[in-house]
């Protein structure tokens, strides 16, 4: 039957009929979420550092991003009211003064005068002279305003020392309005120096350089050098690793994020030298986090999505210049949705665990792009062991070990590790 003209009565009456289906959908939808993600939080047993036991889970053929959509939404919608289980208050701080040395990934984190730690996108350094941890991070307040640092005996309990690099003495390259993100620090055991590269940019991400600075000490304040685009190619997500051997490497994103560069520094950790390699071309990949066990080195990055977190992934070689293999995503635990946006994180830095081989601190930043200045840190027990069960390029099985991301709502490291 041929439907006959709407009267201003039908259409107020289908007006009303759309405006109760759309909240209706609305109250569904965020009611699903909503006991997903009040899975995601779910008390587990609290984890000693675990080792990896059974295989992963398997990987489903739907597209990734159409399973994760709706949390992503909801994630980014800064009046989700969902948005207290992705960023919960203070009254479930982590405070040093509890003593209880339980990690709650997402939480505020208090350094030990009570203020949350500023220190996103970072990187831990061990400094060997003072038996000491030093967390470097972006500083953030409206903008970032310089490179904070914290220092730790138990990688718990974080006394902070200041801004060790002031953004004002960068020439107005990280004036508040521009960019300084993923400052990591290195100590140069030839020149007694402590170094420190960073991303540096403008609010359009065009200049994509890096900066360096130096210090006598860990604590600053580091001294500016100036930047640079390493090997001549624009960088931006970028990290460095020093090997077992003293040499140093940077790692970034580079050719509009469509492929990563790797190369050697100079001895005194200043300048890059001339060669370089190119990998995951074409991949888009960002946020290099690189670590080695038993010869092997590891690399987990993110994919390019903006401030929406999305699914990791691992790469194993055997030489840090390549070629790199793909060994699948490294996180366990979980809703799949969550798993699936490496717990609503993204990398920045893999931290040894000294006097246990094979385990490791995953620290990853849950941005929070309302107010990046409250995003929030993931860290979780990584381990490698076990049989992957990831297929590589060629379709046969990755002769790699599993690199394992344990979700866990809190855990603490042994008794018997801390200092």
């Amino acid at each position: 039957m041929a439907d006959g003209p709407q009267t201003p009565a039908s259409r107020a009456s289908a007006t009303l009929s759309s405006g109760l289906w759309y909240r209706w959908s609305r109250v569904a939808m965020v009611g699903l979420l909503l006991m997903l993600q009040l899975y995601f939080v779910a008390s587990h047993r609290n984890v000693h550092v675990p080792q990896p036991s059974g295989p992963p889970p398997l990987r489903h053929k739907h597209s990734p991003q159409a399973a994760i959509k709706p949390l992503i939404d909801e994630f980014l919608d800064e009046n989700s009211p969902l948005r207290h289980l992705f960023f919960p208050d203070i009254k479930s701080a982590i405070h040093p003064a509890n003593g209880s040395h339980y990690y709650r990934p997402g939480h505020i984190w208090l350094d030990t005068q009570g203020n949350p730690i500023q220190a996103h996108g970072g990187g831990v350094l061990y400094d060997e002279t003072s038996h000491t941890y030093y967390w470097y991070g972006e500083y953030r307040q409206v903008g970032v305003i310089g490179v904070g640092c914290y220092s730790s005996k138990d990688l718990w309990t974080w006394l902070n020392q200041g801004i060790v690099l002031s953004a004002q003495q960068i020439n107005n390259e990280t004036h508040k309005s521009n960019m300084l993100e993923r400052p990591k620090v290195i100590y140069n055991d030839k020149t007694g120096k402590y170094v420190m590269w960073m991303h540096v940019d403008d609010v359009h991400y065009r200049k994509a350089a890096v900066g360096i600075a130096i210090s006598d000490r860990p604590t600053g304040p580091f001294q500016y050098l100036g930047s640079k685009r390493p090997h001549g190619f624009d960088s931006r997500d970028m990290t460095i690793f020093k090997d077992d051997n003293g040499v140093a490497y940077i790692i970034y994103s580079s050719k509009m994020n469509t492929e990563l560069h790797i190369g050697p520094l100079t001895e005194d950790y200043l300048d890059v030298q001339p060669n370089m390699r190119r990998t995951l071309v074409g991949q888009r990949r960002e946020a290099p986090a690189v670590f080695k066990y038993q010869g092997t080195y590891y690399m987990i990055t993110s994919a390019c999505t903006g401030w929406a977190p999305n699914e990791a992934k691992v790469d194993a070689a055997e030489s840090i210049m390549g070629p790199w293999e793909t060994i699948g995503d490294p996180c366990i635990g979980g809703k799949e949705m969550f798993r699936l946006t490496t717990f609503l994180s993204q990398s920045t830095f893999v931290l040894p665990l000294l006097g246990l081989p094979g385990s490791y601190i995953f620290m990853a930043d849950r941005w929070n792009p309302a107010e990046l200045n409250d995003s929030r840190y993931v860290w979780l027990p990584l381990a490698i062991g076990g049989r992957s069960l990831e297929s590589n390029s060629s379709g046969s099985q990755s002769p790699w070990p599993r690199v394992s991301i344990h979700w866990h709502k809190k855990w603490r490291l042994p008794l018997s590790w801390r200092l």
